[in-house]
């Protein structure tokens, strides 16, 4: 039996994607593709580079690794089946360098339960998103997490700032008290 796939053809122009790291004049997030299927980790990459977003595009979970120990990425977004080590294998290490490096898994295969399971022992959580994703899908997905990123850094400056500001304010307590 043959089975028809139908797609919806979608010109790159129309899925425009501002993040809200460029409009405050802040670099261009930086995603990690990963895929051992090069067609759809370039197709990911164009995707996402044509809304402005930059990227860095490998093959596999090895070559990941290397390129975020010298380029720390955002965001990572990989495939979860590959040969040599998966992508759950991967986000586990690229979340133990990266703390912050938001993670994306996708898969088009229903074996990835058991790979799931393992995480989860180890103490991580993963969503893992369907393949294929519809363009726009990717998008939200990626803006989303890049958002949600960018959140939580921006808290965690603001809660440095304050122990800065509450470490002076001692500092000139304690300054004056002694000039007494």
């Amino acid at each position: 039996m043959v089975r028809k796939l139908h797609f919806q053809t979608v010109p790159l122009a129309d899925l425009s994607l501002k993040i809200k790291t460029q409009a405050a004049g802040l670099p261009k997030p930086i995603v990690l593709v990963v895929d051992d299927e090069t067609v759809i980790a370039d197709t990911r990459a164009m995707i996402l580079e044509q809304s402005g977003i930059s990227t860095m595009v490998t093959y596999d979970g090895k070559s990941a690794l290397e390129i975020a120990h010298k380029t720390p990425p955002d965001l990572l977004l990989t495939d979860v089946a590959m040969p040599g080590m998966n992508g759950i294998d991967l986000a586990m290490a690229i979340r133990r360098i990266i703390p912050s490096c938001g993670i994306l898994l996708f898969s088009g295969q229903a074996s990835t339960a058991a790979l799931l399971d393992a995480a989860r022992v180890a103490g991580q959580e993963f969503t893992i998103l369907p393949k294929p994703l519809h363009p726009k899908e990717l998008l939200a997905r990626v803006s989303g997490t890049l958002e949600s990123r960018a959140r939580r850094k921006e808290r965690a400056n603001l809660h440095v700032v304050a122990d800065q500001k509450q470490q002076l304010t001692i500092a000139r307590e304690a300054k004056d008290h002694s000039a007494c």
